[in-house]
């Protein structure tokens, strides 16, 4: 039986994430696995879910999964093990929109579209294949080729989703050593495994820029627990994200518009449905105006539907009814 270590005495630990390895440094132990999540979150500027193992000493390095916090030795290895995001739903009402251009299409149905990268990539792939065609031989990715080529597909990718499955980004992994076989693994089963993983970590940071940016889908999930912010709930929970049929969750308001003059035209609506005879042209305009005003009701409030259709009455209207169901 393992002896409780004293909380009082410093923590060393090196952190393994996916290909990188960092050494922290923690003056005490934190008080559970998850305040320990959380630390490694602060510290190592990750937005996105995981577990920890570690390298148990009592069997010979194997590795262990760290449900107490006390079992970590003063000096330990932690791996960190990503989460299936697809798992977690996030509590959202009904009714789906796209007016907004920010996002037009859903996650296709077929291969994943890997994008154009710079120029000098493009190059630098095209002879990696054409010498693996003929010499089997793998291309050897430097850091920067490596960041340039992961940055360009995290875009990609939120291009259709900001919030993709595990098996969302397992499909763009594979469509990315199937167009470039240059950048298979060598020594891995599906030849992208590595991909995958350092694919789901650059989709946190890229979430996180996004985030700084102001885009309010991201932004909404901002302010989880953390070690300023110990009584905020766990950075895990309730994380609003769409719904399967839902394209633009959380868009931000249109160009030179707020809060107060989205108001304005709501009310406005309101009073030309009370109209015996209703401008639809209009009408139609002013509610894809209003979209974002109104998913943020939906997603920040979560009223009830009666009080939606109170606040919007226009969505009572054939029109609106068939335009939303050509999305859902």
């Amino acid at each position: 039986m393992k002896m409780a270590a004293s909380s009082s005495h410093p923590l060393i630990l090196r952190v393994i994430q996916n290909d990188q390895a960092r050494k922290l440094k923690l003056s005490s132990r934190p008080a559970s696995v998850d305040a320990l999540v959380s630390i490694i979150k602060e510290q190592l500027d990750l937005d996105l879910d995981f577990s920890l193992l570690y390298e148990d000493p009592d069997f010979d390095g194997k590795l262990t999964s760290l449900t107490d916090i006390q079992e970590l030795p003063q000096k330990a290895v932690v791996h960190i093990s990503l989460l299936d995001e697809s798992s977690s739903l996030a509590s959202t009402d009904i009714l789906t929109d796209v007016s907004s251009p920010e996002r037009l299409s859903r996650w296709p149905s077929g291969p994943f579209p890997v994008p154009t990268f710079a120029f000098d990539v493009e190059l630098r792939l095209r002879n990696g294949n054409d010498d693996f065609e003929k010499n089997k031989r793998h291309l050897k990715l430097t850091r920067d080729l490596k960041h340039e080529i992961l940055e360009k597909l995290a875009s990609e990718i939120y291009r259709f989703k900001a919030y993709p499955s595990d098996r969302e980004i397992e499909n763009a992994a594979r469509a990315l050593v199937a167009k470039h076989p240059c950048l298979q693994e060598a020594g891995s089963e599906t030849g992208f495994y590595g991909w995958k993983n350092s694919l789901k970590f650059k989709m946190g940071n890229y979430r996180k820029k996004m985030r700084q940016a102001g885009r309010q889908e991201v932004y909404v999930n901002a302010g989880k627990r953390s070690k300023n912010n110990p009584e905020h709930e766990a950075s895990h929970s309730n994380i609003k994200r769409p719904k399967r049929a839902e394209v633009n969750f959380l868009p931000n308001f249109p160009q030179g518009e707020d809060p107060s003059s989205l108001e304005q035209i709501r009310q406005r609506i309101v009073e030309e449905l009370k109209k015996t005879e209703i401008n639809l042209p209009l009408t139609g305009k002013m509610m894809q105006t209003t979209f974002a005003l109104r998913r943020q009701a939906i997603v920040m409030s979560s009223p009830p539907v009666s009080d939606l259709i109170d606040m919007w009455p226009a969505l009572r209207m054939e029109s609106e009814v068939i335009w939303i169901s050509l999305f859902v």
